[in-house]
């Protein structure tokens, strides 16, 4: 479904009981609802599922220029205004969970919990030019070059080895991550730096992390935490940065178990 929020055409979908609480799923960069599969197969019976194409991601508008977090947290506010909810946990993985930690600050009171999965609150000096650099390939050569070294951060070398359709089908949502939506949001990642203002978040805060996630590996995953007063860290082994995805059952097990507890 599509609707108009912040002055771009959104896609969404819903899923689950009516009536039940939301929760919303915020995907990482270059890929689409999709990411979520698994957690929406598991979790809908208890919630009712907002999961949303970022800007320029899936079948959302991809506008050019540079994002900021505070747009794609706007994005999701005015989404949330328009389909009339009020309350909703939120799940966000790495950009994701850079853009509910953005929402939580910008929006107090809107999210019930906020889980932050395979995601930072602030990258050292050095990152920018790592994304200056991917935002140059993709400009230049489209996303088929980003593809491969992507998918190696993402998931272990098992699990690529022992699970080719699975990684194939993500392989597929970066290919068709239209290169605005991957350079605007580029542009926007590397300048997060929220990690003093964590403390100033009210609701409860669940963070995941795969144990072997080279992009935003455990020890970003414990600064949050560290930050976040009262919050609950959960790893998970055999696991890189796509940690839904390549440990579905555990992910979504850590995920029920905090909501059910808030």
């Amino acid at each position: 479904m599509k609707t108009r929020a912040n002055g771009i055409e959104v896609n969404y979908e819903l899923h689950g009981k009516e009536g039940a609480p939301w929760l919303v799923l915020g995907h990482s960069l270059a890929c689409s609802v999709r990411m979520w599969d698994p957690q929406i197969a598991a979790l809908k019976d208890g919630y009712r599922i907002l999961a949303y194409d970022t800007r320029g991601h899936g079948a959302s508008e991809a506008t050019r220029g540079a994002y900021t977090l505070e747009l794609l947290a706007d994005d999701l506010f005015f989404l949330l205004r328009e389909l009339k909810i009020e309350k909703a946990h939120y799940c966000g993985l790495s950009l994701g969970g850079m853009i509910g930690q953005t929402f939580a600050l910008k929006y107090p009171g809107v999210l019930r919990t906020l889980a932050l999965a395979d995601t930072t609150s602030r990258y050292p000096e050095g990152a920018a030019s790592l994304w200056a650099e991917r935002i140059r390939t993709a400009q230049a050569k489209g996303m088929e070059p980003l593809a491969q070294p992507t998918l190696e951060r993402w998931f272990t070398e098992p699990f690529r080895i022992g699970n080719p359709a699975a990684v194939d089908a993500i392989r597929k949502l970066i290919l068709a991550t239209p290169v605005a939506g991957y350079v605007g949001c580029s542009h926007a990642i590397p300048k997060i730096n929220l990690t003093a203002r964590l403390k100033e978040i009210s609701c409860p805060i669940l963070v995941i992390v795969g144990e072997q996630d080279p992009g935003t590996p455990p020890a970003m995953a414990r600064e949050i935490h560290d930050h976040a007063p009262g919050s609950k860290l959960v790893v998970l082994p055999q696991a890189a940065h796509l940690a839904n995805f390549e440990q579905p059952e555990a992910f979504s097990r850590a995920l029920r178990a905090f909501l059910s507890s808030n």
